[in-house]
Formats: C-alpha cells, structure tokens, sequence
C-alpha cells in the first residue's frame, strides 16, 4: 500500500514557498500550490524552513552521561591519555551501559534533527567490543528512524595498546563500518608503522577511514602528509577524514596552502567543531579553497567536558563565532557543513531537498537558515522516510 504525505507551504533552504509530496519515503514532487487527485495526510508547513536532516558527522554515542545524576567533574591534566584514563573510571563507578546510553543520546538528537550520525566507538585491548556491542545494538533498534554509521575507533591506542589491532579487525567483522585512528606519532609514537596498519585493514576491509588528529603545528602537519602519501598510493580518494585538524590552525600560510592542494587533490575531508580553546582549521579558507568539510557534537555531556550539546544548529552557530563570520552566506556555509557535509563524508547519495531524494526534513521556523542557526527554535517537524517523528520539539510515535 502506497505512503503518501503531503507537507503544504515550506520554504526549502529559505526559498520560495512550495508544497512537498513524499511517497513511500521519497520526495516525489516539489512545486507551489500542488494539486493532488487522491487523498492524503498534509501536514502544515506554515511557510516555515525546509532543510535537510541534520548530519552530526562526529559524535561518541558510547560514552555520554545523558539521564544520569549531574557528573562533577574532576579530570586532571590535560592529555588525552589523561582523559581517557578519567573518563573510564568514571564509567567504571556508574555503571554506564554504552546500550542505554547510545540509545538514549539517539532519543534527543531527533528531537533536534538530527536524522544522521557517525558514532566513534571505542575499541581497544582494554574497553574489548563491550562498546561496540551495545551501540550496535541501539543501531539495529533505531535503523528505520536514524541512519548510523559506526567507526571502530582505538581510544586507548592501538601500536601503544597490545591487542588493539586484532579487536579493531573483529569490530570490523562484527558490523563496524569504518576504521577510526588516534594521534599516529603524539600517542602510538611510530605514525609510519601506525598508519601503514590503519591503511592496510581500511584496504582489506573496503572501509573508509576516519583519524582523529589533535597533534599540533608541524608534528600534524607532518601526519597530514604520511596521510595524503597513503591515500594517494592507495587509491583511497574521497574515503579518508581527518578530524580535529588542529595542526590546520597552527601552521604559516604558505605551509597551510601546500596542505590544503594535498588535501583537495587527494578529496581528504576535514572534521571541525571549533574546539574549545584549541586553535582549529581555518573554515572559510579550506571552504573557499574546494576542500570537503564536516562536523559534529563530539562527546555530549561526558567526562571530557560539560559544554557541548545535541543540536547542530548550536554547533554551527558557535562555529560561526568562534571563526568570526558575520555575513548570513557565511553562516549558511557552515550549516551545509552540518547537512551537505556530513552526508558527503557519510557516503549518503539520496541526501538533500530533491525529487528522488530520501525524505529526511527538518521543518523550523525563521526566514533564512541563517535566522534558524541563531535563534535555534524547536523544530517544527522533524521526518524521515515520510514518517513524522517530531511535532513542535517534542518526539512522537
């Protein structure tokens, strides 16, 4: 039996006003004043927003603290080893269940829009699959509402970590999407024998790459061009990321630009939240230069830091701040990061708002995406695949 909805009076990316018709999950038809022969359900736009479901392109699903007692926060030092260490003993006294956690980390990014997510997932010889198993469980329970993409991702080292690399392939074969890496010389301290693995099982196993970066100036920058040198030798254009890219924010101009052709000839793309009080990679320019950007909330209220929150708009708009940019295209720009973007680095092909496109949509209020990003309302509606999972910020069955 055929689905049909009817969204009347939308304004898709602040456009003109439209009507939308999704059959069986697809958008079938966009134009103003439809006219439609037989009966459907129609929901009332209002002349709001349309855009596409948000992409949070960089998240750790596994390790938040959401509906729990407020965590006071403790964390001493400040390596990422000295995070990792806090971080899971903390889990250790609460109890935390990476099922219920992600699960419900899942619950509240669709009250936002989100309706797409890759989730770093700790893998390593100390945390096992234990991680991995119960964010592969909430995938499984919420695939009809949100797409997942999941990163075997060693948090605790992998070279640094004996055991490591066997654990990341049995995450791979047990349903892990893509491989994730960590600081190939600041953590493992040899990025040559580190990324030749991290290459090598991406190869075996047809999986994309994703490798946080957090190691400074020339150090990063150095791992950016092992990085490239391997991408390019073998023939993994458009299926590496490199995230954080602090090192990006760091270096002189001239050495930024050589960076920037190695990371556009090769289609590397760049994950940036704007972090903290760290120097990051220079948005509008890498943007301007053709190089493919993303972004996420990374960890949501967990042991790492109390700041960061679900809604992408938020990040966009701290992102456009803390980048200094002040034009409405400007902003718009960072928010295709948090759409667009995100479903590049994702590997979405029916993403966006176009016939034969897959109905995820985010109806909001305001008069340009930009006044969305600012203001950040509840969201009108929230669908995916033509069913209605948000009504005025609130979920619904």
């Amino acid at each position: 039996m055929t689905e049909q909805l009817l969204i009347r009076q939308v304004r898709p990316w602040g456009g003109q006003v439209v009507d939308v018709l999704i059959t069986d999950g697809y958008i079938r038809r966009m134009e103003p004043d439809m006219v439609v022969d037989e009966e459907v359900a129609v929901l009332d736009g209002r002349s709001h927003l349309l855009l596409p479901g948000l992409v949070n392109a960089h998240a750790h699903l596994d390790k938040n603290l959401l509906g729990l007692p407020w965590h006071k926060n403790q964390l001493t030092g400040n390596r990422v080893q000295d995070f990792v260490a806090y971080e899971r003993r903390v889990q250790r006294e609460v109890n935390h269940s990476p099922q219920v956690q992600s699960a419900r980390q899942i619950e509240a990014s669709l009250a936002t829009g989100t309706t797409y997510i890759r989730t770093h997932v700790d893998v390593d010889a100390e945390v096992g699959l234990r991680n991995l198993e119960g964010v592969l469980a909430t995938r499984e329970q919420y695939r009809d509402v949100m797409t997942m993409q999941v990163v075997a991702f060693p948090q605790g080292g992998m070279l640094s970590l004996p055991g490591s690399i066997d654990l990341l392939e049995e995450a791979l074969k047990a349903g892990a999407d893509c491989l994730g890496g960590l600081d190939p010389a600041a953590i493992d301290r040899d990025p040559v024998k580190n990324l030749d693995t991290l290459f090598t099982l991406a190869a075996r196993y047809n999986v994309d790459l994703d490798i946080h970066l957090h190691e400074p100036g020339a150090l990063g920058a150095f791992t950016v061009e092992l990085i490239a040198e391997r991408t390019r030798a073998l023939g993994m254009q458009g299926r590496v990321t490199i995230s954080h890219a602090y090192c990006l924010g760091m270096v002189e101009p001239d050495y930024l630009h050589r960076l920037i052709d190695l990371l556009r000839e090769n289609r590397i793309i760049v994950m940036t939240l704007g972090s903290g009080h760290s120097p990051f990679p220079p948005i509008k320019t890498l943007y301007d230069a053709g190089v493919a950007l993303c972004t996420g909330t990374d960890g949501v209220r967990d042991t790492w830091g109390p700041y960061y929150t679900i809604d992408m708009l938020e990040r966009v708009k701290l992102m456009g701040y803390r980048s200094g940019l002040r034009r409405d295209e400007d902003v718009e720009m960072v928010l295709r990061m948090a759409t667009y973007g995100g479903a590049q680095v994702m590997g979405i092909q029916d993403y966006g708002l176009a016939v034969g496109h897959r109905a995820s949509l985010v109806i909001v209020a305001g008069d340009t995406p930009a006044e969305a990003v600012i203001e950040q309302p509840p969201r009108t509606y929230v669908i995916q695949g033509g069913r209605v999972l948000v009504a005025g910020g609130r979920r619904v069955d």
